[in-house]
Parts: C-alpha cells; sequence; structure tokens
C-alpha cells in the first residue's frame, strides 16, 4: 500500500483528497495545526472510507517539529501539500503572517523531502498566480503577473521555489491551479467549514440561507462582465479532489514529463455572483436576502480556465455541474445546522 501525507488534510480540499486517495487503496498520514479545520474530519472521513487516517497535529512552519515528523515517517510515496493560509481578504490585512506561514511550511516540507529523498510532491496552487489575465480563457502559459493579494503573492512564490528547488534535486512536483471549488461531499459528512466570517461565496451564501447571516454581500456591480458583477470558474471540490490522486499517481508511476509540471483545475466556465445566486436559489427552492456593495480589494474581476491541458496530458476533466454543487453545498450547510 502506497503511503502518502497530506498536508492541511481536515482542511475542505485536504479531507475530500484524503477521501479518495484511501478509496483508491493509499495509506494516508494527515499533519493539520487545525487552525481552520476541526477535529471531527478524522472520524467523519472513517464513517465515509472505514478507515480513521494517521493524525498529528503541529505546524509545518516550525523547523524543529517538521524535522521530528519526516525523522519517524519518511517512507512515503509522496507528499500532497495543501497546508497554508488562504483568504485573499485576510492576506491584505496579515500579510507577513502570509508569508511566514505559506513559505516557510513549503521550505521545511522540501528539506524533508530532499533529506530523506522523498521524490514526488503534489502542490495546491491557485489562479491567483494569473491575476487579471489579458486572455481568457487562461492557459497555463499565460504570464504571471504582479499579485493582487499578499495569498497570490505566496502561490507565485511557492511554484518559483519548487520548480528551481525541483530542478536541483531528485525531487518531481505537480503544481495544480484550483480555480474555486465549491460544494460538499455527497455523504454530507464533510464540507466547507470556515471558522468565523466566510471569505468566500458560497458559505456566504448557504449560512446566509440557513440564518446564520443576515445578509449576502455582492462585491461590486461595475464590472466589465454580462451583469457587472465578478465572474469565476467554480468546480466540485470532488472532482478537485480526484485530480490529487490522479497528479500523486502520475509521479509515482513516472509518467510526468517535466521535472515541474503545471495544470489548471476548472470547468472552464466563468459564472458571475449574481448567476450563482440564481442557481442556488433555483436548485434549492430558496430565497437569498442579498445587497450589492463596494468592491473588495484584491478581487478580480474575471477569470475562468482553459481545462485542455489538464483534459489531455494529466487525463482529468470536471464532471459536476453547478446545480449540483449548488445543491451539495445546501445540503452540507443543512446537515450543519441539524436540518438535513
Amino acid at each position: 500500500m502506497k503511503k502518502v501525507l497530506v498536508t492541511g488534510g481536515t482542511g475542505y480540499i485536504g479531507s475530500h483528497t484524503v477521501v479518495e486517495l484511501q478509496q483508491k487503496g493509499f495509506e494516508v498520514l494527515i499533519v493539520d495545526n487545525l487552525s481552520n479545520s476541526n477535529i471531527e474530519v478524522l472520524d467523519n472521513i472513517a464513517k465515509i472510507t472505514g478507515t480513521k487516517p494517521y493524525f498529528e497535529n503541529f505546524d509545518l512552519s516550525s523547523e524543529a517539529l517538521t524535522a521530528d515528523f519526516f525523522s519517524r515517517h519518511h517512507d512515503l510515496a509522496g507528499i500532497v501539500h495543501f497546508a497554508a493560509f488562504k483568504a485573499v481578504g485576510e492576506s491584505m490585512q496579515k500579510p507577513l503572517s502570509y508569508y511566514r506561514n505559506n513559505i516557510q511550511s513549503l521550505i521545511n516540507i522540501m528539506d524533508n523531502m530532499k533529506k530523506y529523498e522523498i521524490r514526488n510532491l503534489v502542490f495546491s496552487s491557485s489562479c491567483t498566480v494569473y491575476g487579471q489575465p489579458d486572455v481568457l480563457p487562461v492557459t497555463e502559459s499565460a504570464p504571471i503577473k504582479k499579485a493582487w493579494s499578499p495569498y497570490g503573492n505566496t502561490k507565485q512564490m511557492c511554484e518559483e521555489i519548487i520548480e528551481f528547488t525541483s530542478n536541483a534535486t531528485a525531487i518531481n512536483a505537480i503544481a495544480l491551479r484550483y480555480f474555486n471549488p465549491i460544494g460538499a461531499h455527497a455523504s454530507a459528512l464533510i464540507g466547507e467549514l470556515p471558522l468565523g466570517v466566510p471569505n468566500n461565496l458560497i458559505p456566504f451564501i448557504t449560512q446566509t440561507a440557513i440564518g446564520k447571516r443576515e445578509c449576502l454581500s455582492v462585491f461590486g456591480d461595475d464590472y466589465d462582465t454580462p451583469d457587472g458583477t465578478a465572474v469565476r470558474d467554480y468546480l466540485h471540490v470532488v472532482d478537485l479532489a480526484k485530480a490529487h490522486v490522479v497528479a500523486i499517481n502520475r509521479l509515482a508511476g513516472e509518467k510526468n514529463k517535466k521535472k515541474m509540471e503545471i495544470f489548471n483545475l476548472g470547468t472552464g466556465n466563468g459564472y458571475s455572483v449574481l448567476q450563482v445566486i440564481e442557481a442556488f436559489e433555483r436548485i434549492n427552492n430558496v430565497k437569498l436576502n442579498y445587497k450589492i456593495v463596494a468592491r473588495r480589494p484584491g478581487d478580480i474581476e474575471k477569470v475562468w480556465a482553459d481545462t485542455s491541458f489538464a483534459n489531455e496530458e494529466l487525463g482529468w476533466k470536471a464532471e459536476i455541474g453547478l446545480d449540483e454543487m449548488m445543491r451539495t453545498a445546501w445540503i452540507w450547510e443543512k446537515h450543519l445546522a441539524g436540518k438535513a
């Protein structure tokens, strides 16, 4: 059985990826400091898969703690690295925290990969590395522009660190540039669980619909888009999780064609905020209380993926549509509220 370390594995995308890895026969170890997740996720993963993953609670930005972990666990087929601060808005307020956490944790991991000859790294990157692209849909060869937020900048810097380090060592890497993951597992046992006020659209929608939030704020209606609201490429988190299994198998099977490969993960479709709200209301038969407010610093206007490279070379394709994304997100929120 191949053993894989998943950092940030109790988080939203991490937990769904752990499920997919376990269901494909991997033994999964999780490291997470629970700064943006809940320990109960481990039990819920076990309910879905029948196996509770091995877990250690510590901060990977600690050089000593990371070194201690790898001294005990280095017989790994690969590492899937999610652990990072991830909120665009928060990163504008706390840039140093984002640089310290997101970059130092990667350096610590790669130091130990080099030391113990762990060869395969799948990195959780982001479409934020593109900034506001000149051409849409955006391909992997689009220029990396000046970041609009410290969060986006850390993803750019981490990609560069991985590229230079993989070229200088035996490490092979795949960076997966996510667009906007939403939805929840069909079991409603795991899903997006932001602590405090959500930074992402969908949990804000579902929390408003369930009554946790009084009103949903739509940030800006004066963008150069069909209805004036920002456009994003939303993909279901289970589709996204499956891509990580494909990526780790590609590296473990030595099918990669470069030391570091990069793939866009999206559906290739752009939906505006108002289109997403309409889909949520229609598929779930719920009316949302929302208001238009000023634009939010760090937000770009519109972005969606050209996914042809991931479809053809990686052999992965998003399969779940927007309506199902909205349906599973709402079932998850109702489950949290005990109303499912």
